[in-house]
C-alpha cells in the first residue's frame, strides 16, 4: 500500500494537462513510488512505464531518428492515434531524453510523467529544451506531518495542546529529529536497522551523484567537504576557512557547493534584504537535506539539530531568509519576507523581548519562537504546529 505524500497533491491539478510532469529530488525520497502512485490512478490502457537505469529501456529511447522510437514504442502496444502516457523513471540515464520528450509531445501529444534524481543534472538539461511544456515537482523527505503518516499515527495536531498531548508530539518529534525523514527509514522497526539504512542512503548518495554524475578528479576532497559541511549545519558558510582547510582554491570550493546544493544534499539560505546598513549581507547560512543524515555521520549538538529539523519542515512552505545585524542578534528563519521564526530548544523571556525588537524594525507581520519546552504563551509555537 502507497502511503500519501503532501506532493500527490500538488501533483493531481496536472496529471491531465498537455505538458510533461517532472518529479526531481534527492535519492531514495519516494520518486518512484510516486510515479507508480500515479501509474495506478491513471484509468487507461494506453499507458506504459520505463525504468531508464535498465539497458533496455534505455536502448527503445536511444535513437537519432525519433521515429523509430515510435515504431519501437508501438510495436511494444502504444496506441499513438489515443491518448497516450508514457511513465519514465530515472531520465539521468539517458542525455538525449529531452529533446525525444520534446519530439513527442509535439507531434503527437503524448503526456509524460517523469523522475529524475539530480536537480543540478534537470535544471541544465531540460530549462531550454523543454521551456513551455513541463512542470517541475520538488520532493524532499517527510516533513514532520508525513511522519506521522508513515508512523500509521492518526493524531492530527490541534490548535491548543496540552501538557499530555505535548508529551507524546515531543517524544516523537525527537524521533523524527534524531532520525529523519527518508521514507525507508521511519518505516524500519529497530535504531539498528534505521542507523544502517542511513549510511546506505549516504552512501548510495555519494557513489551515484558525487562519484557518477559529478565526475570530479578529486572525489575525495569533495568528500572532505561533505562532512565539513554537516559539521557546519545551522552556521554561516565561511568560503575562505573551507578552502583553507581543503587546500583547494575558492572557485573549486564554489563549484562543490552549488553542485551539491543542486542535487539537494545541501541548502544555502540567504540574508533578508531590508536596506538596512547594519545587515550582514554576504554569507549564507547551510542546512543538510535531513537530520538522520546529518545525526547519523557527524557529531552536533541538539539545539542545531533541532534547527535543521525546522528548515526540513519550512522548506516546503516558501522562500526561506535569515536576519542578522552585526551585532549578532538574529532571527534564524524568515518565511516569505513575512513571517519570522526563532528556534530555542528551552527559551527565556529575554528572548521574546529580543525578537519582538528585530521583527519590528524589519515590519514583520507575525514572528514567534519554535521551542521544544512546553509553554502557554502565544508567542511559542512547537515545530509540530508550523
Amino acid at each position: 500500500m502507497i502511503i500519501k505524500r503532501d506532493i500527490f497533491k500538488q501533483i493531481e491539478p496536472f496529471v491531465n494537462s498537455q505538458e510533461a510532469i517532472i518529479i526531481t529530488g534527492m535519492r531514495r525520497t519516494g520518486k518512484t513510488t510516486t510515479l507508480n502512485y500515479f501509474y495506478d490512478r491513471i484509468d487507461s490502457d494506453n499507458k506504459f512505464y520505463f525504468d531508464l537505469e535498465n539497458p533496455y529501456n534505455r536502448r527503445l529511447f536511444d535513437k537519432e531518428d525519433y521515429e523509430d522510437i515510435i515504431k519501437n514504442l508501438e510495436f511494444l502496444g502504444i496506441d499513438f492515434t489515443r491518448k497516450t502516457y508514457i511513465f519514465l523513471d530515472e531520465i539521468q540515464f539517458l542525455n538525449s531524453i529531452p529533446s525525444v520528450i520534446k519530439y513527442m509531445i509535439d507531434h503527437y501529444g503524448v503526456k509524460f510523467l517523469i523522475t529524475g534524481s539530480a536537480s543540478f543534472y534537470l535544471k541544465n538539461l531540460f530549462t531550454e529544451s523543454l521551456s513551455g511544456r513541463k512542470y517541475v515537482f520538488e520532493i524532499f523527505p517527510l516533513n514532520f506531518m508525513e511522519f506521522l503518516r508513515f508512523k500509521g499515527s492518526k493524531i492530527r495536531i490541534p490548535e491548543k495542546i496540552t501538557r499530555e498531548m505535548f508529551s507524546k508530539l515531543k517524544s516523537l518529534y525527537e524521533e523524527y529529529m534524531e532520525f529523519g525523514g527518508f521514507p525507508e527509514v521511519v518505516l524500519k522497526q529497530s535504531k539498528k536497522e534505521k542507523i544502517m539504512s542511513l549510511k546506505d542512503i549516504f552512501a548510495s548518495f555519494f557513489s551515484m551523484e558525487v562519484e557518477n554524475l559529478g565526475d570530479f578528479r578529486r572525489n575525495d576532497t569533495i568528500r572532505d567537504l561533505i562532512f565539513l559541511l554537516m559539521e557546519r549545519a545551522g552556521s554561516k558558510l565561511d568560503i575562505q576557512k573551507l578552502s583553507k582547510e581543503l587546500k583547494i582554491s575558492r572557485p573549486t570550493v564554489y563549484g562543490y557547493i552549488s553542485f551539491l546544493e543542486g542535487v539537494y544534499f545541501i541548502k544555502r539560505i540567504r540574508p533578508l534584504s531590508k536596506g538596512k546598513s547594519t545587515e550582514i549581507r554576504k554569507q549564507p547560512k547551510l542546512y543538510i537535506c535531513d537530520t538522520g543524515i546529518l545525526n547519523a555521520h557527524v557529531k552536533i549538538d541538539k539545539g542545531r539539530l533541532f534547527e535543521n529539523s525546522v528548515f526540513q519542515i519550512l522548506r516546503e512552505k516558501g522562500e526561506i531568509n535569515y536576519y542578522q545585524k552585526k551585532s549578532g542578534t538574529e532571527i534564524d528563519f524568515i518565511l516569505d519576507k513575512t513571517y519570522g521564526y526563532e528556534t530555542k530548544l528551552s527559551p527565556y523571556y529575554r528572548d521574546i523581548a529580543k525578537l519582538k525588537r528585530i521583527a519590528r524594525g524589519i515590519n514583520l507581520r507575525t514572528y514567534k519562537i519554535i521551542t521544544l519546552s512546553y509553554t502557554d504563551d502565544e508567542i511559542f509555537i512547537y515545530p509540530f504546529q508550523i
